[in-house]
């Protein structure tokens, strides 16, 4: 090149970055650890929650409980628990491994790095994504649980053993895609409540700790508090579709065509209170179970980044 030339030299591209972070599959089996301790925790009060969403036969918390404790004893405050323990594993490591992808989708999309800290938005966008893949799995599991606990609560004759007879049952009364009835409306309660869900976890947890997720030791306190009033936002805003979602998959095959005729239907008979129905119970359940949820999903994870 002689002097008289000049050189252009193109800038340099950024390079994307990789997406790195939490390996998936730490993040899935996690996940799967923290549903099992969530169920077993919570589960009582899930069972008073779906009894008083889908009968008007008790007046409060307190009055399901006396009446489910003197119907069937302490036993059957677990009636129905197989179900959701079984489905819990593959849920909840669906659901924390989609919090992974929509983590990483976003360092990808806004070019950063495993290190940096995601915004606000990004972070309840990544919650929002974790409840799409979540629902495949969720819908079929929750039609099982809903049909076991009210099969049981409203004395229809149905005595079901366990969650594979329920899911027979179905199956032989209504077909294999009676299974996935309620899907929408677990879809319109499990989006907005997992923005909430992580949303309000991970700035809690951010507020108590002064750092992000899987970053340095976090305190188990931290974890509890931002874990258990994670689980209370999350119920605060998914309580109303879930009202929904119970009705129609507890209703008899044909009574609704969707879940917007549960909804017209609700308020034309029952009022806008009726979305509400099972508040107390959801409240009750919500912080001890999600606190647990979180504790083992964060110790699960220390384990595994301790020896692999």
């Amino acid at each position: 090149m002689s002097s008289t030339e000049l050189a252009v030299i193109a800038p340099e591209e950024k390079p994307k970055v990789s997406t790195g972070g939490t390996s998936g599959v730490k993040s899935f089996l996690s996940g799967g650890f923290g549903g099992m301790c969530l169920v077993a925790a919570g589960h009582p009060l899930d069972l008073l929650k779906v009894r008083m969403q889908t009968s008007t036969q008790y007046k409060s918390t307190m009055d399901c409980f006396r009446k489910t404790l003197a119907e069937s004893g302490i036993r059957g405050m677990y009636r129905g628990m197989a179900a959701p323990l079984v489905g819990a594993t593959p849920v909840f490591a669906i659901c924390f491994w989609g919090y992974d992808q929509g983590q990483k989708i976003m360092r990808y999309a806004y070019n950063l790095s495993p290190t940096d800290k995601l915004s606000t938005n990004q972070i309840l966008f990544a919650g929002g994504f974790s409840a799409i893949p979540t629902t495949a799995v969720m819908a079929p599991m929750e039609r099982i649980k809903c049909t076991l606990q009210v099969g049981a609560a409203n004395s229809t004759g149905v005595a079901y053993k366990g969650p594979a007879d329920a899911a027979m049952g179905i199956i032989r009364t209504a077909g294999f895609r009676s299974l996935f009835k309620g899907t929408c409306a677990t879809l319109l309660r499990d989006v907005p409540g997992s923005v909430a869900y992580f949303g309000a976890y991970e700035l809690i947890k951010k507020k108590l700790t002064s750092q992000s997720a899987g970053q340095g030791a976090i305190s188990p306190l931290a974890i509890v508090t931002a874990g258990g009033l994670a689980g209370m936002a999350n119920w605060a805003v998914a309580i109303p579709p879930d009202v929904l979602k119970s009705r129609l998959q507890t209703s008899p095959e044909g009574k609704y065509t969707g879940v917007r005729q549960v909804f017209v239907e609700m308020m034309r008979v029952e009022g806008p209170g009726a979305l509400f129905r099972g508040i107390g119970p959801a409240m009750l359940r919500a912080f001890p179970a999600n606190a647990a949820c979180f504790l083992g999903v964060e110790l699960s994870l220390q384990f595994m980044n301790s020896v692999w």
